[in-house]
């Protein structure tokens, strides 16, 4: 049955495309089958066709979107529907790459390398501050795609292309600084330097719980250090992916630059692993979980590849008796629940000294049922929904087997009786700290709470998790704060104070050690993993002495 005077309401409106309107209205003149009449309602209940989404359509997204981009746009793949988690209903669909178009975008992608390559650094740095222009003029209706399609709240989802915009204008002046230095020679008449030469081809393989910046860091960088690049997005933010690159692309064909120099391909695991085993790659920058992380390394090293890889972390706060708690409360609620959970800096471990452990537990769980909980779009809202349905699932097995293994449930621990992916914030006490569930990365918001006695012991715990991301220790006594960054302090790749273990600046360099994967993103000198480094000597004398003082007469 059809609601005759709803759809002619639809009709009228503007948002509706032409193909839609005329399916609709030629179901109210005529007897249409069954199935026609369904496909014609199921493309009006793409949230992309109802009047509150129309800002979906000034991001140049349709019902059905092109999934690769190289110049020109295409998609002859599997079609994908993007759903938002917090109803989980349809936004739009996405055709995605064949393994014939991945390979045709890779050779354009070369041919536009030879093009890009000549343009000098400030130059590429140029292009890059109108693509951090250009995503200014777009952030709001971005960061609302970017709610909408990931789940995160608006203000996140702004937050996010705010990093992108960031690290373009970082980038702008490092198109100016980048290069080696002129060594001192041991040989009379000679010049020792370091030169430094893009890899070529950048590969980035980016998750779904930042679709927008992650790629952000490693675009910016990677374009003004001579690359061309190529971007396979999460399968389940495919339209965040299209329209960033539809921003970039804009910018790209404004300048008469090739558009592959920015390429992309929308995909699941077999264009994942035809990138890690490519030879054609110079770096693939892979942000994922450790065990796909894994795999993606092994392939880059069967070619003896270059792999930038950021991959999970089991982040600790330890709280010490001379914190300031006005700070650790909303610092550990910021970081345990911000995002669901779904950082990789999240704070899943929170050690607590035993003479505050009480108190900051029931100063944590009070602020927890404070949390304003909602649509994301919706400015007021704090918490939104899991990502996936599976997400769901997950985190209900990791509650279990935490309780199976000795811990308490203190608030949460339950399925929200409404729409959409949305689960309780949930801290548990009790714990061993050695806990098999403690020691896992679920990337759902549970915080394990634990009570530690000495420093020794607290350092050495934070430490014997396998990953080796983000970590914060909250304390007043400096001398502590210098072991704690010190050789026999953390072991992670971000080590702070008195601040949360989430909320890396773009300045720094993002990436931690062991299982976290050893890459560096974003600021100091992590451009030098999007290029290569010869040390040249020039001989300008017209003697030929050897090195070492060799005589070869």
């Amino acid at each position: 049955f059809i609601n005759h005077e709803l759809i002619q309401n639809l009709l009228n409106h503007r948002v509706l495309t032409q193909n839609v309107a005329r399916l609709l209205a030629l179901s109210l003149r005529t007897k249409l089958s069954p199935s026609v009449r369904a496909a014609a309602v199921n493309m009006s209940t793409l949230l992309v066709n109802r009047p509150q989404y129309s800002w979906l359509r000034e991001l140049g997204l349709g019902e059905d979107n092109d999934g690769v981009y190289n110049g020109c746009w295409g998609g002859q793949g599997q079609v994908v529907t993007s759903y938002c988690p917090a109803n989980n209903e349809p936004i739009a669909r996405v055709r995605q790459a064949t393994m014939a178009e991945y390979e045709e975008t890779v050779q354009k992608a070369q041919d536009a390398w030879k093009v890009w390559a000549d343009v000098p650094a400030p130059k590429r740095g140029e292009i890059v501050r109108q693509i951090g222009d250009a995503l200014r003029g777009k952030i709001k209706a971005l960061g609302s795609l970017v709610s909408l399609e990931m789940g995160k709240i608006y203000v996140e989802g702004v937050g996010e292309v705010q990093e992108y915009v960031d690290v373009c204008d970082y980038a702008v002046g490092l198109s100016r600084m980048i290069g080696g230095p002129i060594l001192p020679s041991e040989r009379p008449g000679h010049a020792l330097i370091e030169q430094w030469n893009p890899v070529g081809l950048v590969g980035i393989i980016t998750a779904f719980n930042f679709p927008v910046a992650v790629y952000g860091w490693n675009n910016a960088i990677a374009l003004i250090c001579g690359n061309v690049c190529l971007w396979k997005g999460a399968p389940t933010t495919p339209l965040t992916s299209v329209a960033v690159t539809r921003i970039v692309a804009e910018v790209l064909e404004r300048n008469h630059l090739p558009g592959a120099i920015c390429s992309m391909t929308c995909g699941g695991a077999d264009i994942g692993t035809a990138m890690a085993k490519d030879e054609r790659v110079g770096l693939l920058s892979f942000t994922g979980s450790t065990q796909v992380g894994k795999q993606v390394a092994m392939m880059v090293q069967e070619r003896f590849g270059r792999q930038l890889l950021e991959l999970g972390g089991n982040n600790a706060i330890i709280v010490f008796e001379d914190a300031d708690l006005n700070l650790v409360v909303p610092s550990a609620v910021f970081a345990s629940v911000g995002t669901a959970g779904q950082r990789c800096t999240t704070t899943r471990r929170l050690m607590l000294h035993e003479s505050v452990h009480d108190d900051v537990v029931e100063r944590i769980a009070k602020a927890y049922k404070q949390i304003r909980i909602g649509d994301p779009w919706d400015p007021n809202t704090l918490y939104g929904p899991l990502h996936t349905k599976q997400a769901v699932q997950q985190y209900l097995a990791a509650i279990d087997q935490a309780k199976q293994q000795g811990g308490t449930l203190v608030c949460g621990g339950k399925v929200m009786d409404r729409p959409g992916n949305y689960v309780e914030p949930t801290i548990i006490t009790g714990l061993p700290h050695d806990a098999p569930i403690v020691h896992t990365e679920t990337f759902v918001p549970i915080l394990y709470v634990l009570k530690f006695k000495t420093e020794d012991e607290a350092f050495a715990w934070n430490n014997e998790v396998k990953q080796g991301l983000s970590s914060s220790i909250f304390t007043k006594d400096m001398g502590r704060v210098f072991r704690w960054l010190g050789p026999k302090g953390s072991d992670c790749g971000i080590v702070n104070v008195n601040i949360p273990t989430s909320g890396a600046e773009i300045g720094g360099a993002f990436g931690g050690e062991k299982h976290t994967g050893g890459g560096r993103e974003s600021g100091s000198d992590s451009w030098k993993q999007y290029m290569r480094r010869s040390t040249c000597t020039i001989n300008y004398s017209k003697d030929l002495p050897l090195a070492q003082g060799i005589k070869f007469e």
